[in-house]
């Protein structure tokens, strides 16, 4: 469906055939205390147009129903499998217990980071990003297997967590 389509259809209206159609990449996203419903509604439409098997929105991340997070998502939130869970720590063990194998790569500045570029993406794998301000907290990055970053050459220091990540979706899903 395209955006018009999308936005025409009341969310009740889209099939279980429409939600279960396609084939889920063994990816799965942490949103670990984002803030901003318009970034939260663009990753539920990022995460469905890369077939992301599970969004978890943690912590302070609102959830849906909320009309800021259904209008930026274009109703993509009804498509999304996606879990609130109290905390991202929470949503780590709950990915490791189901899945021991998955990696767990968070997008941040660190000083452990490595570049984006660099890491080598294998599925089954669990991206984590944080917060617009502070970032994905330190105890997250603690329980991750690998951190990654991008590059910045102005005088920002970052780009939006929807940017980042959907830089990082698409190397994942390029390596595959």
């Amino acid at each position: 469906m395209n955006a018009k389509q999308l936005r025409s259809h009341q969310p009740s209206a889209i099939s279980h055939q429409q939600k279960t159609a396609h084939k889920k990449n063994e990816i799965y996203i942490i949103l670990d205390n984002v803030l901003d419903t318009y970034n939260i509604g663009s990753i539920f439409r990022l995460c469905d147009a890369l077939a992301v098997k599970k969004l978890y929105l943690c912590g302070g991340t609102e959830t849906p129903p909320n009309h800021k997070i259904r209008k930026s998502s274009i109703n993509t939130t009804e498509v999304v499998d996606w879990q609130y869970t109290a905390s991202a720590t929470e949503a780590i063990s709950n990915i490791k217990f189901q899945m021991p194998n998955v990696k767990i790569v968070a997008v941040e500045q660190d000083s452990k980071s490595v570049p984006y570029d660099k890491y080598n993406y294998q599925t089954p794998i669990a991206l984590i990003v944080g917060h617009e301000t502070e970032g994905v907290s330190k105890e997250v990055l603690d329980l991750c297997d690998a951190i990654v970053e991008l590059p910045m050459f102005g005088i920002n220091i970052s780009l939006n967590v929807m940017i980042s990540l959907a830089v990082v979706l698409f190397k994942v899903i390029e390596k595959q």
